[in-house]
């Protein structure tokens, strides 16, 4: 059985095999403070290696998902406390990096339902999911330049997201744009005008990766993230090791003799 970890900062609501992570601290307009940043991370270390969750859904209480950086906590705690050093500041950027690539690299298939506002670093976190889901209404900004920041450890993600032309004006400009503009640069998969609609998109989505072997879904995110890095015969090498990995796994052998027998396979569940 899935052991999820005591939070504060976040709901949690686990329903056949799929994990809700509601960010919910909506008086901060769910900031990212160390809190959730803490809870965050320990709840996806619990269940990332946890094949029975099969999937991953971001989203935010009060009406909002993220506003990014918690710039009161930290204005008070760098810029005006005795931790303001320049190795305290980096440390703490070390730390949001881990997040971000928690959420990056997480085995599961992650949703990001955006409503209200994704700001700055909650933007930059939403680029790492593998599906974005927008409410017609939502607002997004990259405002770390007009006040003096820089998009620092959310940039990688934003780059691989947005690609690096978009990206680099994106960043630079600190522009802001609205949920049909980001359908346009590539970050919004899915728009709906209404909550009711933005959840029925995702239990479609839902319904799609429930039917896949979560093992196969593991391996080909594996795959997906290594590929970039890779020259080509490097990259032949890799997939021909995935592929033969899948091929003789049981999940394979399964799935094989499923499609044969013309059945579901054993991992195929409603949700």
């Amino acid at each position: 059985m899935t052991q999820l970890p005591p939070v504060t900062a976040l709901e949690l609501e686990l329903k056949s095999g799929w994990l809700t992570i509601w960010f919910n601290q909506p008086d901060n307009r769910n900031a990212l403070s160390a809190e959730l940043t803490g809870d965050l991370l320990n709840v996806l270390a619990a269940v990332r290696d946890d094949r029975k969750v099969r999937g991953i859904t971001l989203r935010g209480r009060g009406g909002v998902f993220c506003a990014g950086a918690d710039l009161k906590a930290f204005r008070s705690g760098h810029q005006g406390g005795a931790s303001g050093s320049r190795e305290a500041v980096m440390e703490q950027s070390k730390r949001g990096a881990g997040m971000f690539d928690a959420v990056d690299t997480m085995p599961q298939v992650v949703i990001a339902i955006i409503e209200g506002a994704a700001m700055a670093g909650g933007f930059g976190l939403a680029c790492c999911a593998d599906v974005v889901i927008c409410e017609a209404g939502a607002k997004f900004a990259m405002t770390e330049t007009a006040i003096g920041l820089s998009p620092a450890q959310i940039s990688p993600f934003v780059i691989q997201k947005l690609g690096f032309a978009i990206a680099r004006r994106l960043m630079l400009t600190a522009a802001r744009f609205d949920a049909r503009e980001a359908q346009a640069l590539g970050f919004a998969d899915f728009v709906a005008e209404g909550m009711e609609a933005v959840e029925a998109i995702e239990m479609q989505i839902r319904k799609q990766v429930l039917k896949c072997a979560p093992g196969a879904v593991a391996d080909t995110k594996a795959l997906i993230l290594a590929l970039p890095r890779l020259d080509r015969t490097q990259t032949v090498q890799a997939a021909a090791e995935n592929f033969a990995g899948r091929m003789l796994s049981d999940e394979g052998r399964e799935g094989v003799a499923s499609f044969v027998e013309k059945r579901k396979p054993k991992w195929a569940v409603d949700p």
